[in-house]
């Protein structure tokens, strides 16, 4: 039997980053304030909105496939309305309205506020879009409407001024701006209020923060973010290269609940490459920033992003990505072959010279030596205890829990008594490329 759809219900479909989990918490917030509340399922939806990513040419494939299949329920559910949000209609603009019929109305990362109006225009008969960038809008005072009461996003500042060749963000995101100091203190003095465990920074490039208050960095944030949650661990993602201090790297030595993990994507081994990419850094300043890093933080875990077959890549710069990640040996690696985006740098004035048959391959040899360096740096954990904080039950059992450690990486263990939440000793037993397997340990064993 059909469910009922209640027109002033909503449902949001999350792609994409976590910067975007974090929008869709902002979304949920302004809805309510006017006056819609959210459904359990699209099926009862009255308003759909799908918060795009359009940083991977595979994301928007994916969006028209499920702007496909919204097609029919559109036609089953008469006056259900379909909003495209994000990152995606910013960067597509008019032309994603020829995407599918589906699409009722368009609105990007700086307009969620419109939301309301935007769907009293389709209600009116109109086909609206929204997509002015606002260099003021940051969401602040908004209380996001958060999923789960473990693990909080938030966001400490929106948009980018980085041009990296590759990259849409400053295209879909706008200029960089930060959130005001005392307005991040804020929420995360709430956060700790409320009970969560775990309070990750947000930005496109959050080692670039600038209070527009008074002028304080990202180590100084940082520092009273980790003094108003010293029970809470703190995360932060992304940095670029370019904008890692000295300063902040001794911050993150200072404290213990400062996780010893640092994602820094580096794109390519070579200087070569990292020039013609517009990254603003040579690879031996790359290597210069690691040895830092790992000088003033013991036992720190070091993840990053690459790109295979960029514009112009040699084999020769291939095999110094290769020869980097064999030196650093990171603990993961998000790997991609370049697709080219329209209105990049790169699309502007580089030529897409690498076949694709070429990219695959290069590609495919950085993901073997990549996965055999993980099972290596896991295996070498068996045996070892570790602390994980608990977030949710396995996949595959209910027998079993899945959790993380300071270090970002993933462990799964014996539930026994233990509940989703806690933190806790776990002895790891057995690992393969991407995850601990243990159980706790209960001779060293504290829930914290």
């Amino acid at each position: 039997m059909m469910r009922t759809v209640v027109r002033n219900t909503f449902y949001i479909h999350t792609f994409g980053c976590q910067m975007n989990q974090a929008d869709s918490g902002i979304i949920t917030a302004l809805m309510r304030q006017e006056g819609y509340s959210p459904a359990e399922s699209e099926d009862e939806a009255g308003i759909i909105l799908l918060n795009t990513c359009a940083v991977r040419e595979n994301a928007v494939d994916r969006i028209e496939n499920y702007l496909q299949r919204l097609q029919g329920l559109k036609k089953r559910h008469k006056g259900l309305i379909v909003g495209v949000v994000g990152c995606v209609p910013q960067f597509q603009k008019e032309e994603m309205f020829s995407i599918s019929p589906a699409i009722d109305f368009l609105a990007g990362p700086d307009k969620y506020r419109s939301l309301p109006l935007l769907i009293e225009q389709v209600r009116a008969g109109l086909r609206p879009l929204s997509l002015e960038f606002n260099s003021a809008e940051t969401y602040e005072g908004i209380d996001p409407v958060r999923q789960g009461s473990i693990s909080a996003f938030v966001p400490v500042m929106r948009g980018c001024n980085n041009m990296c060749a590759f990259c849409v963000v400053p295209f879909t995101r706008g200029r960089e701006r930060s959130h005001p100091f005392t307005s991040v203190i804020s929420e995360v003095r709430q956060l700790v209020a409320s009970g969560y465990r775990e309070i990750t920074l947000l930005g496109q490039n959050v080692n670039s923060y600038s209070d527009p208050e008074e002028g304080r960095n990202f180590a100084v944030l940082l520092d009273a973010v980790s003094r108003e949650a010293p029970m809470a661990r703190i995360r932060f993602t992304t940095s670029h290269p370019k904008d890692i201090s000295e300063a902040l790297v001794r911050t993150l030595a200072d404290h213990p609940n400062l996780c010893n993990h640092i994602h820094l994507p580096v794109q390519s081994g070579s200087t070569r490459m990292l020039e013609l990419m517009n990254r603003g850094h040579t690879i031996q300043e790359y290597r210069e920033k690691l040895a830092l890093i790992r000088s003033i933080i013991p036992g720190v875990v070091l993840t990053t992003d690459i790109i295979a077959g960029f514009c112009g890549e040699q084999e020769d710069d291939h095999q110094a990505t290769l020869e980097l990640l064999s030196d650093v040996r990171f603990d993961l690696a998000y790997m991609f072959f370049y697709s080219e985006r329209p209105g990049t740098l790169a699309a502007r004035t580089l030529e897409d010279d690498v076949p694709e048959p070429v990219k695959k391959r290069r590609l495919q040899e950085i993901i073997d030596l990549q996965n055999r360096i993980s099972e290596e740096l896991y295996q070498g954990a068996v045996g070892t205890v570790v602390e994980v904080l608990a977030e949710s039950e396995s996949k595959r059992s209910s027998q079993q829990l899945m959790g993380r450690t300071a270090t970002n990486r993933v462990v799964v263990f014996d539930r026994e008594h233990y509940q989703t939440g806690e933190r806790l000793n776990v002895l790891i037993t057995s690992a393969t490329s991407a995850t601990l397997i243990g159980k706790p340990d209960h001779a060293a064993n504290h829930v914290v």
